[in-house]
């Protein structure tokens, strides 16, 4: 059985006919039917009902769908396999999550491209559900996420930063934390901005404003726009705001002390371009 076999099964089970197959191909539809016949010779049964392409037995169902699996498989590889051998700057492609795109990339975005300005980086924005997503599927060949990691990567991690209340100046929890101890009972003044970071304080306070919370969001840049807006108040580290101080207020709670941890992870055992590797450890241990 060859790869080829089953690219040719596969435009073929989907377009619906020899004719439509062979033209996608680039192929007759005589070389398109011999080699069918090849695979269903080798597999020993039929793939199509007879005389009819646009209907699959159930064997042919089963090998349509490991088909799309071999052929993606093999993209994949494709892929990776261009990508290292274009250039020997090559590429970099970085999913991360929200908090770590605004606080921590930039400074290493900008040391790296000093010293490699030829490699291109290829950052993604995402949460951490879709960090280990992409590098699963070699989309990404290196993920930051603030959630635990598996066993399913390597891990490292890079950073360790207290969450706290991020407000507006001058509105109410901003105003209350002046004239009390730093508490997530704050929170009581304002609406609560949920995003995934919330559901790391084991306080019963946040816990509730949690479930009662009209407005969720998970990029930093709107949570930071809502917030300033009045909307309410959100749950972040303090180097979220960045750029934002005049706007907003970090209060950081003891109540108890809770933080963002930050990991970076890539597949285990799988061989990376110099550029990759270099990126890899241009992410600092944990500070």
């Amino acid at each position: 059985m060859k790869l080829e076999m089953l690219r040719v099964f596969q435009v073929t089970a989907e377009r619906g006919s020899l004719a439509a197959a062979a033209s996608s191909l680039g192929r007759t539809p005589s070389a398109v039917s011999m080699m069918l016949l090849q695979l269903e010779e080798d597999v020993g049964g039929a793939l199509f009902e007879a005389g009819r392409k646009n209907r699959l037995t159930p064997l042919g169902a089963l090998v349509l769908e490991e088909s799309r699996r071999a052929n993606e498989a093999f993209e994949r590889s494709a892929k990776a396999i261009r990508r290292y051998a274009r250039s020997t700057a090559g590429s970099v492609r970085i999913a991360a999550v929200p908090s770590a795109t605004v606080s921590l990339l930039p400074a290493i975005v900008l040391q790296f491209q000093r010293e490699r300005p030829e490699v291109r980086l290829d950052i993604s924005d995402v949460d951490s559900a879709a960090v280990r997503r992409r590098l699963q599927f070699d989309e990404a060949d290196i993920g930051i996420l603030s959630a635990a990691p598996d066993d399913a990567f390597d891990s490292v991690l890079i950073q360790s930063a207290p969450l706290g209340i991020v407000c507006r100046r001058g509105g109410p929890i901003a105003t209350a934390a002046q004239a009390s101890s730093a508490s997530w009972a704050l929170l009581a003044h304002e609406p609560l901005i949920v995003n995934p970071l919330c559901n790391r304080v084991q306080n019963p306070v946040v816990q509730d404003h949690v479930i009662r919370s009209t407005l969720e969001a998970r990029n930093t840049t709107a949570l930071l726009a809502f917030v300033k807006a009045g909307l309410g108040a959100t749950i972040l580290p303090e180097s979220a705001l960045q750029g934002s101080q005049d706007a907003l207020v970090f209060v950081e709670p003891t109540d108890p002390p809770t933080f963002r941890h930050l990991h970076k992870i890539r597949q285990p055992g799988r061989r990376s371009s110099p550029a990759v590797d270099a990126f890899w450890h241009s992410l600092p241990s944990v500070y």
